[in-house]
């Protein structure tokens, strides 16, 4: 009775957050559709990235329910070779260019799905030895990273897996996934502030040379647009036609280098909230998953590597990284294995101790003490 109470409980959980990120792709798809509405504008590309994150989601919840770990493990793989084998440009690119500007950031950004995909793994398998090769997995992507050059992506590669292996004695996933969403929004301000030049000077000369001086112009060009057209932007990938860096940049992809900011820039604060939302989604899911902590919180500390470097770079115009993205939240959110019985003892932020008080669960309640014979 017990157990079957908690798994309806699970599942209403789950239904709602399904429902929420539903109503919020979908708010997403129709945004766009508005503020393309009446213009010389190309919706395409942020529709196709809403259905590529609702695939890649819809995907990891029916394989993570059937074979979890197999399923996250292949993953792992299948990003690391893509990183690795398109070395001449990143599938699903959408710059004219032999190779499309943000290679890099977009092979960093699988190498970081790859090690989220592994540790998540890890953290699921219930064989030590397994475990051991599938973190051993992560580490080789974050090596991979670093033969790519990418500081960015060796960091984060080896954050994750360093967050996958502190996650196993974390009891709260709450105090988690709060904290990581702060790290989020501290990235997010902090490039926002780059681009107003709202910092002190030798934080700003020391971040530009670090980005560049021509990505921190294309922020700016990006806030200058989102302050002349607040409301509706100026149309979904029309940043290209109105951005002068963009125009005076070879072989530019004409983006800003910058999900938040070219996001407000071409749809306007509206959009904005609605990225901002889906990503609030995301760490949702993960909060209300019936998954193991350690696995929640591996893939939230993935996620939240993600979002920082499409804060700063153009990750996600790249078809197999947001893909990726929804794989990896569905892997980590979906169901336990159909006739798995093992009961989720890293569970504890509140809503399970909610539900055994109302099954009447425990020695008090529901459970009648064993009474052992007195020996003569």
């Amino acid at each position: 009775m017990t157990a079957r109470a908690g798994r309806y409980g699970a599942r209403e959980r789950g239904n709602a957050s399904d429902a929420a990120g539903a109503v919020i792709l979908a708010a997403c798809a129709i945004w766009s559709l508005i503020s393309a509405a009446g213009r010389e504008t190309r919706p395409e590309g942020v529709l196709l990235a809403l259905l590529a994150v609702a695939a890649g989601f819809a995907c990891g919840r029916i394989c993570g329910t059937l074979l979890p770990v197999a399923t996250a493990a292949v993953a792992g793989v299948a990003a690391l070779v893509l990183a690795l084998v398109w070395r001449g440009g990143m599938p699903g690119a959408t710059a004219a260019g032999d190779v499309a500007p943000g290679h890099t950031g977009a092979a960093a950004a699988l190498l970081v799905l790859a090690a989220g995909a592994a540790c998540c793994a890890a953290a699921a398998a219930r064989r030590a030895p397994v475990r051991l090769a599938l973190r051993l997995l992560a580490l080789g992507a974050a090596c991979a990273a670093s033969a790519l050059h990418s500081v960015a992506g060796f960091a984060m590669a080896l954050g994750v897996l360093l967050s996958s292996l502190a996650a196993v004695r974390m009891r709260r996933r709450l105090l988690g996934l709060t904290g990581l969403a702060l790290v989020t929004a501290l990235v997010v301000g902090t490039s926002w502030a780059v681009a107003e030049d709202a910092l002190p000077d030798g934080l700003m000369v020391s971040l530009e040379g670090q980005l560049t001086r021509n990505r921190v112009l294309l922020w700016q060009d990006a806030v200058d647009l989102a302050e002349d057209h607040p409301l509706l932007g100026i149309g979904p990938d029309r940043f290209a036609e109105l951005s002068p860096t963009a125009q005076q940049t070879v072989r530019s992809d004409g983006k800003p280098h910058s999900a938040p900011l070219q996001q407000a820039a071409e749809q306007g604060i509206v959009g904005l909230a609605l990225l901002g939302a889906a990503f609030g989604w995301l760490l949702y899911v993960l909060w209300r998953s019936p998954r193991g902590t350690a696995v929640v919180l591996t893939a939230g500390s993935a996620l939240t590597a993600l979002a920082a470097l499409a804060s700063v770079g153009n990750v996600l115009s790249f078809t197999p990284v947001t893909v990726g993205v929804g794989l990896l939240a569905g892997l980590a959110s979906a169901r336990q294995p159909i006739g798995d019985g093992t009961a989720d003892t890293s569970r504890t932020d509140g809503a399970e101790d909610a539900d055994r008080a109302a099954c009447g669960t425990g020695t008090a309640a529901g459970r009648r003490p064993r009474v052992g014979r007195t020996p003569l």
